[in-house]
This record gives structure tokens, sequence and C-alpha cells, in this order.
């Protein structure tokens, strides 16, 4: 869906850029709850959005659609998974993690819990970006009702094929009709605060970054 091109010009930006580029360019907040964080390792993940969402039963049923969109999503591609906020269900543990592994996906956002993190962090080092950890399952508790629709996540809206970029720093949506521009403007952002930054090391004085700069 994006070219190589734009997946490594995010890669490369600071996340906190295009937090600001989103801002003004699509004018809201683009990203995440600070609650969904990385669960695996440090990994910079950069893919479009597959969506799927869950909702609570009590009937036992496994997470078909979720299963689905491991094995059908496009290399690259990011799944995220709304569960509305459920912090005590995992809603991801150690078969997914192999599957988005062995699919090449380029990771997971979820608004509810992981398992099965040392599994996941030994064997597979597949990267993980969620509310919290649980050992709960979803089998008797959720059920996948949806899949490529858009979906809330971490108090965002996400919609089939927008673009997450996400890493230490947070989870940010960039909608797909902004993501050229919005990597542009974060583009001149980091060039312009790695100028302020150099000048006040140089000088020794914030005051005088700020005043030659101007403030974001």
């Amino acid at each position: 869906m994006y070219s190589k091109k734009i997946i490594d010009g995010f890669m490369g930006v600071a996340v906190a850029s295009v937090a600001d580029a989103v801002d003004k360019i699509a004018g809201h907040r683009g990203y995440m709850d600070e609650a969904i964080k990385p669960r695996i390792n440090e990994k910079k993940i950069v893919g479009p959005a597959v969506t799927v969402k869950e909702v609570p039963t009590e009937e036992y049923l496994p997470p078909t659609l979720a299963l689905d969109a491991i094995d059908e999503s496009p290399e690259g591609s990011v799944i995220v998974i709304d569960i509305d906020g459920e912090a005590n269900v995992a809603v991801w543990g150690g078969l997914m993690a192999a599957g988005g592994a062995a699919n090449k996906l380029a990771g997971a956002v979820l608004d509810g819990g992981v398992r099965d993190i040392t599994e996941i962090r030994r064997d597979y080092g597949f990267q993980i970006f969620a509310r919290s950890v649980s050992p709960g399952t979803t089998l008797g508790r959720f059920k996948t009702i949806s899949s490529n629709e858009p979906v809330v996540c971490g108090g965002i809206t996400v919609n089939p094929g927008d673009l997450i970029v996400a890493d230490l720093d947070g989870v940010l949506v960039v909608p797909h009709e902004h993501v050229e521009a919005v990597l542009a403007m974060a583009l001149e952002i980091d060039q312009r605060e790695a100028e302020q930054a150099k000048l006040i090391m140089e000088t020794g004085s914030l005051r005088e970054g700020l005043a030659k700069y101007g403030r974001i």
C-alpha cells in the first residue's frame, strides 16, 4: 500500500515529530493512550493498519477473524485489535506472534492485553504494543466480530490502511489521506529541532535556541 520510501521515511523520523505533524495537518490528536506500550522489545514499527474488532461473549469461540488477519495480511502490516480497553484479557499470545513473525508482519497494536511474553521475546522478537500484560484468554469472554472496518484503539479511530508509527514514545495513527504531508512536515520538524539543539549546545543557552528557531 505504501512505498518503501514512505515506510523508510517514517522509520527515520521521530515519533514525536509525527505527532506534532498529525496535530497540525489532520487537526486532531493522532497518538494513542499512554497505557499502550511496547511489551516485547524497543523495536520501532511502521506499517498499514489491518483492523479487528472484539466484543464480549460467553461463547467459547476462537478469535477467527484475528487469526485470518495474521495469515492473510500483506507483509509489513500492523494488526490493530479493538477490545474496548479490556486490560484483564490477552488478545494476543505466543502462537499469534509465531504467525505474525512467519508472515513478516511489522507488529501488533492491542487495546487489551498480551500474554506469553517470555516465549515471544525468546523465540520471535515480534513487536507488540499493548494496553497490558495478562494471562487471561479471550475464550469464553470475547469474540471477533469484524475485520478491516474502522475501530477505536487507545482512544483513536483507526481505519484500515491508516499508517501506524510506533516506538518507545508511543503509538501514532497517521490517516491514510495525510501520510505524505505528515511525513514531509515531520522531517522538517526533525531537521529544525536538530539545528536548534546544536545551537543550544554550542551557545549553552536554551533561550537563544528558542529565540532563533521558535517553539513548535
